[in-house]
């Protein structure tokens, strides 16, 4: 894109205040600047001026989960066809890692940060751990697609390198960025976080299937006939990774998605709930609980709303192929959001002052007509690390992996 293509595609969205420092920049960061105004879809702007429809939810009731006595049951058959899907190759796994680890007090991708006390443990390293369990007992190594985030690719992709992959194949990690949206203000303008740059923000959890996509990953799905891919998230430091038993479970019981779910430690922890939708798999979140949902109850005379997401699923790939396709909704979310100002002054701000864009999970799973919510034991699985200290931290973190056995 030369600078007159850029010019009118910016006067199209009356965004013209991104050249506002243009004359100042080097050869190098104009032509950066104007390969960002050609790659930004502008179009999601629009959505602002119809911001109170897109958070409206459809009619929501309660979905219930398989739960452990169930998987106990039928264990064998599960975990059958679970390593029988992997042995085959059948099964992939998503690791989505473009979050830096800043709450944590560090400069570096979260997945970088030692939850180790008497010797080196990183978050990557027990994700690998946990994968490797599953390796060693099928005998079948798994693609691993890391996606990372234009602030953290390149020290997320030395780290592996210089950990030598933490003993995983190499020939099976395969890294792409995620797909990045433009900030802006309150009335739709998009900040510059720099002179040369607009200011951008991560397209939400939602946007990785695109991302794996834009990045031409897709190929080694199609190419080793990838039809199942487990996602999950960096900060789970127990979580198990294409576990044969949640995916035979998906698989036998018909069910296009799988999402692995714990039992509420209260009816009002901060979890996102499985639901049904006007009749289709969703998720509530915790803030869009009511009081009348917390205290409704189901047959069995237990909470209805009992079943937290821990963000691991299990996602069809010819599925998926068919959702990307569609516009799947989009959230307008209020952030602080750094910007330079006219003075060409930069500016932290402490409150939000204006709005990211994301596509989220939750939106893919809500395309398909049926998910099993799938339990599993939350001190076994679920070792979240939010913040530094108290709940959900690195503290908690680490006593977890004790309980579990590993030395940390």
């Amino acid at each position: 894109m030369n600078l007159e293509e850029a010019k009118l595609k910016l006067s199209k969205y009356g965004q013209e205040q991104i050249l506002r420092y243009y004359d100042e920049l080097s050869d190098d960061e104009k032509a950066a600047l104007l390969e960002q105004i050609d790659k930004t879809d502008m179009e999601v702007l629009s959505a602002i001026e119809h911001k109170s429809e897109l958070v409206k939810k459809g009619e929501i009731t309660p979905l219930g989960a398989m739960e452990l006595d169930e998987i106990e049951a039928d264990y064998d058959t599960f975990k059958n066809t679970g390593v029988e899907a992997i042995k085959a190759g059948k099964v992939g796994a998503i690791l989505l890692a473009g979050g830096m680890g800043t709450r944590l007090g560090s400069d570096n991708p979260k997945g970088m940060y030692n939850v180790g006390v008497n010797r080196e443990l990183y978050i990557f390293e027990c994700l690998i751990n946990n994968l490797m369990d599953v390796v060693k007992e099928t005998g079948t190594y798994i693609h691993l697609f890391v996606m990372t985030s234009e602030k953290n690719n390149d020290a997320t992709v030395s780290f592996f390198e210089e950990k030598d992959f933490f003993g995983y194949k190499s020939e099976y990690v395969h890294f792409f960025k995620q797909e990045m949206a433009a900030a802006t203000d309150y009335d739709g303008k998009i900040y510059l976080e720099d002179k040369g740059r607009m200011a951008t923000s991560p397209n939400g959890n939602g946007g990785w299937y695109i991302s794996l996509k834009k990045a031409g990953l897709t190929e080694v799905l199609e190419n080793n006939g990838i039809e199942w891919l487990n996602v999950f998230a960096v900060d789970n430091v127990l979580q198990r990774i294409a576990d044969p038993v949640f995916i035979g479970a998906t698989i036998e019981k018909h069910c296009a998605v799988g999402s692995k779910v714990v039992r509420k430690a209260a009816p009002d922890e901060k979890v996102g709930v499985m639901c049904l939708e006007d009749g289709k798999p969703s998720i509530v979140e915790y803030y869009e609980l009511t009081k009348e949902m917390m205290d409704a109850k189901n047959a069995k005379g237990d909470p209805a709303y009992n079943f937290g997401v821990i963000l691991n699923y299990l996602f069809r790939v010819s599925d998926l192929e068919r959702i990307v396709g569609k516009n799947l909704p989009l959230h307008i979310v209020e952030k602080k959001i750094p910007y330079i100002d006219a003075n060409g002054n930069l500016v932290k701000p402490e409150k939000p002052n204006g709005y990211k864009f994301e596509g989220l999970v939750l939106d893919m799973i809500h395309e398909l007509d049926s998910c099993l919510p799938f339990e599993v034991v939350r001190e076994k699985e679920f070792a979240p690390i939010k913040n530094a200290t108290g709940v959900d931290s690195v503290e908690s973190a680490r006593e977890l992996l004790k309980k579990n056995g590993v030395a940390i």
